[in-house]
């Protein structure tokens, strides 16, 4: 009788420096494997119908070895009994929405015209739609209301460019904080800024107030100046530079990232991460690669793609060489998938969109994010008639459902969920599509991960408590 199956999907085996490692999916952990794991999976794997215990026990030579082997493989599902695997996880359902941050779309009023820049609804300074007290005022009781019993909140300030509407910065800063003290709750505050409206006292006031800061900026001049243009077509890069230089010379409350847009013709990511990590200091640098955009033109093609992930891996070594040191080298893009790897975290949604986090429009429209407001995408209610439990709870359960989609049996799928709603809407016109254009790249970066995950942990283990577990103090 053919009692036992083996179930692919839940068993992922890497190879790490001639050492043979079992990646167990459904948990997102590594486990180091013996000469008798490897016989049992490979012989488990090679029985399409179905194997007995007896015919386990021999063809590895033993009966006693080979039942304790089976039941802990048994335990981790990654081979089944004979009945029918059940679901890793049912679609999501939600009622109620635990609001952790909100993110203010001040202005829509931009001065720069970068010219891959995804916002439907940016506009030049003079004609930009700036957000009201009130309508930011609703939004921070909504984030209350919708969760009352957290202790910390995030409030997140966007555009545009969210420094041209710095009176209403101030004026909700100034009401949340003790709004939220005569609560007995504490209020983050965060912001992505092109930098270019900066001065010194607007630094010191952001200082004061414990800013969680992200300045967006592509690299040395010839990469930077290509995209980041201002209104009147001229680069920017010497400004930033400037602003960002002051910055990071006077910013003392928390580390200040950047975050670099990767569009064809920049794909440079090791000169990119040297000029911008250890010629201006920012303290990590992430990566976002554009792939989708109504302007094919800076969407990188699939040789430019190879040319970047290449980058990233390589960017990725140097990132281990130095961990082994105790040296963080600043990659947040590789520190994200460390932290995902050391916590063991297994996601049924790519991000908090949608539950956790809501973006609002400068007139309360409610989004899954800041980068669909504006958008053509439909809005789940606004800050006056509150959120569309109905629409908002149908959308993340049908995004999360992974039946009938590649996600259901992928290796990568605890960690990726499937990727970025706006990717996919922006890509298929679909948010509820997973990204599959992006899934290869994705296992083989992600695979690569693992590799530097488990030479990290054996060689190196204080590194996660002294450079992963601190990152969350800092609000990144």
């Amino acid at each position: 009788m053919k009692d036992f199956h083996f179930q692919p999907a839940n068993a992922h085996r890497v190879t790490v420096e001639g050492q043979e490692m079992l990646f167990h999916i459904p948990t997102t952990s590594l486990f180091s494997m013996d000469d008798l794991d490897r016989a049992v999976l490979d012989f488990a794997a090679a029985q399409e119908q179905g194997f007995s215990l007896q015919e386990l026990s021999g063809a590895v030579d033993g009966a006693a070895q080979a039942a304790e082997k089976l039941d802990s493989f048994l335990g981790l599902d990654i081979i089944n009994d004979g009945r029918p695997l059940k679901p890793e996880r049912p679609p999501i359902e939600i009622e109620n929405f635990p609001l952790t941050t909100i993110v203010l779309n001040v202005n829509t009023g931009c001065n720069l015209a970068c010219s891959y820049c995804y916002k439907e609804d940016l506009a030049i300074p003079s004609k930009g739609q700036k957000m009201a007290f009130d309508t930011a005022k609703k939004s921070v009781e909504l984030l209350l209301q919708e969760n009352p019993d957290r202790d910390s909140y995030n409030i997140v300030f966007f555009g545009g460019e969210p420094l041209s509407n710095m009176p209403l910065i101030r004026e909700v800063v100034a009401w949340s904080k003790p709004h939220f003290a005569a609560l007995g709750k504490d209020v983050n505050f965060s912001l992505t800024t092109n930098a270019t409206l900066l001065n010194e006292r607007l630094v010191d006031w952001l200082d004061e107030h414990k800013f969680g800061l992200t300045v967006s900026m592509d690299g040395p001049k010839a990469q930077h100046d290509l995209n980041r243009k201002s209104v009147g077509g001229k680069g920017t890069y010497d400004a930033v530079a400037a602003k960002a230089r002051m910055l990071l010379s006077r910013y003392k409350s928390k580390p200040v990232g950047v975050r670099v847009t990767l569009t064809a013709g920049v794909t440079q990511i090791h000169e990119i991460w040297d000029h911008l990590k250890n010629d201006l200091g920012f303290a990590e640098v992430g990566f976002s690669p554009v792939t989708s955009g109504d302007m094919d033109a800076f969407n990188l093609n699939g040789e430019e793609l190879s040319v970047v992930f290449e980058g990233m891996k390589a960017l990725g070594q140097h990132f281990l060489d130095e961990a082994k040191r105790g040296n963080n080298i600043g990659f947040s893009n590789m520190h994200q998938l460390m932290q995902d790897l050391w916590e063991g975290r297994s996601k049924a949604l790519p991000c908090g969109a949608g539950v956790g986090m809501l973006a609002v429009n400068h007139d309360g429209g409610l989004n899954l994010c800041h980068r669909f407001v504006g958008s053509e995408m439909e809005e789940f209610g606004s800050v006056d008639t509150g959120i569309a439990r109905t629409e908002l709870a149908s959308f993340i359960k049908a995004r999360s459902d992974r039946t009938e989609k590649g996600c259901a049996t992928c290796r990568i799928r605890n960690l990726c969920a499937g990727g970025c709603y706006h990717e996919s809407y922006a890509h298929f016109s679909d948010p509820l599509k997973p990204a599959y254009h992006y899934c290869d790249l994705m296992r083989d970066w992600v695979d690569f991960g693992i590799e530097i995950y488990s030479q990290l942990i054996t060689e190196a283990p204080e590194y996660f408590n002294d450079h992963i577990s601190p990152r969350r103090a800092f609000g990144k």
